[in-house]
């Protein structure tokens, strides 16, 4: 049962309770997104429903999975919610016994043991505030889970578009590798036959291996991100990998008022800081009552014996023997006044700490937000002047330095140039592409949710 009132309350907390605080910060406008359209998945859920690639989406979900730092933030929120029944729970009943060494003589006999058993009860509301406090911290702590899933997918996206790019890289590479073949066979033959220079055949020899080095440099640079990927899913190093493309790309309407509010609506960092000010409240309340005293009830049973003294023996009196039964009461007296009012203080330092820290996270929020929302469209725009214009320049330099190499009006050196600079457009078409898609995944990540498709420029 408070395993289930746990995720109630945490998925609660996680789609109103960053509402409620920005309510605080800032005045709703037209962007403010309802509650009813996140109730059926949590961020992170969303976000991995969003990867368009399979094997992408597949290797976040064993990241989910499998992350041993994740399972450990897990397990620390599942032992929160295990809190709540014990905290609400009445203090064990203590049950004590007296055998007395020397029994005290009565009118009706001497007493030999007592029995007695005693119950506390804190005062009113004392044991719901505790409860409360508890729930309220294990849903801190699922938010803080989902925040954890959250980071979690967008690395595993950095990585893997990381990798898409460098094998990407490669087959760019090896395609240069293989024209600068083509191009060292020719040279060789024109100089065996007298037309080219000896000069052309070594430099392209030189770039051949220059070429080859930056191959293995790939295979050095891939096994690493490898290992990274293997590492947040708990897998060997050299765990095979499916292979990762760098998925399509379009430009995203930035709009930043609306992000920012989407952002503070589903990021779950909030949440967790909107629980722990509403714990740090109860925990205020709760050491209030402190000034009220706990009482203490209990019940006491007295074996007595029987009078073998002479004059018992010689007149009996009444109830001669008979066991005594009694009631006990009593409060505790919270006295201590210096010790009471510490306690309230320092409970108020911890509401004020922790409204400060909701303060803090929202700052690093929306400052994250706008380094963002500023690269993107500058990424966005770059990839678009090297598609659109600096590639298609160096493909007809390319095609140009053919022909006159064909011609005999250019030297192998001139053809190696003109290879070289669409060889570096090339890459660098792939660079940008790779560094927008981590861009957009690193802004999805810190919105806490997709851009769905009317986020995307027509």
């Amino acid at each position: 049962m408070y395993r289930v009132s746990r995720s109630l309350l945490a998925i609660s907390l996680l789609i109103v309770a960053p509402k409620v605080g920005a309510t605080q910060d800032r005045h709703h406008d037209e962007h403010q997104v309802e509650p009813s359209e996140t109730a059926a998945l949590l961020p992170a859920e969303r976000l991995l429903g969003s990867i368009s690639q399979e094997e992408l989406r597949v290797l976040a979900a064993e990241v989910l999975e499998d992350n041993p730092a994740l399972a450990a933030a897990q397990a620390e929120a599942r032992a929160a919610a295990l809190r709540a029944p014990q905290v609400k729970a009445l203090p064990d009943p203590t049950l004590g016994v007296v055998v007395f060494a020397e029994t005290p003589e009565t009118r009706v006999g001497p007493q030999e043991w007592t029995l007695m058993l005693s119950q506390s009860f804190p005062w009113g509301g004392k044991l719901s505030l505790k409860q409360e406090a508890a729930l309220l911290r294990a849903a801190s702590l699922e938010a803080v889970v989902e925040a954890k899933r959250l980071e979690l997918i967008t690395e595993v996206r950095r990585l893997a578009y990381e990798l898409a790019f460098l094998d990407r890289r490669e087959e760019i590479t090896r395609d240069l590798r293989g024209h600068l073949l083509q191009h060292e066979e020719i040279a060789r033959v024109r100089y065996s036959t007298g037309v080219g220079l000896g000069q052309g055949v070594v430099k392209l020899q030189a770039e051949i291996t220059r070429v080859e080095e930056q191959l293995l440099d790939i295979e050095t640079r891939r096994s690493a991100l490898e290992a990274q990927i293997n590492s947040l899913r708990d897998r060997p190093a050299s765990s095979p990998l499916p292979r990762l493309d760098l998925p399509p790309v379009a430009a995203v309407r930035v709009e930043p008022e609306e992000l920012t509010e989407r952002a503070l609506a589903f990021r779950p960092e909030l949440a967790s800081a909107e629980a722990e000010i509403a714990r740090a409240t109860a925990l205020a309340e709760l050491a209030g009552k402190d000034r009220r005293p706990d009482f203490k009830v209990g019940l006491s049973y007295t074996g007595v014996g029987r009078r073998e003294d002479p004059a018992g023996i010689a007149m009996p009196p009444e109830d001669n023997g008979k066991d005594i039964f009694a009631v006990q009461g009593g409060i505790t007296l919270p006295i201590s006044r210096k010790k009471l009012r510490a306690g309230e203080e320092e409970a108020e330092e911890l509401v004020l700490a922790a409204q400060q820290s909701r303060r803090a996270t929202a700052t690093a929020i929306t400052g994250s937000l706008g380094d963002l929302m500023e690269r993107l469209p500058l990424t966005w725009r770059q990839l678009r002047l090297l598609e659109d214009l600096l590639i298609l320049q160096a493909e007809e330099a390319v095609e140009s330095a053919e022909a006159g190499y064909v011609a005999g009006t250019l030297n192998a050196l001139d053809l190696l140039d003109a290879e070289h600079v669409l060889f570096e457009s090339r890459i660098a078409v792939a660079r940008a592409h790779a560094d927008y898609s981590i861009a957009l995944a690193r802004l999805e990540g810190a919105v806490g949710e997709p851009l769905a498709a009317n986020d995307i420029e027509e």
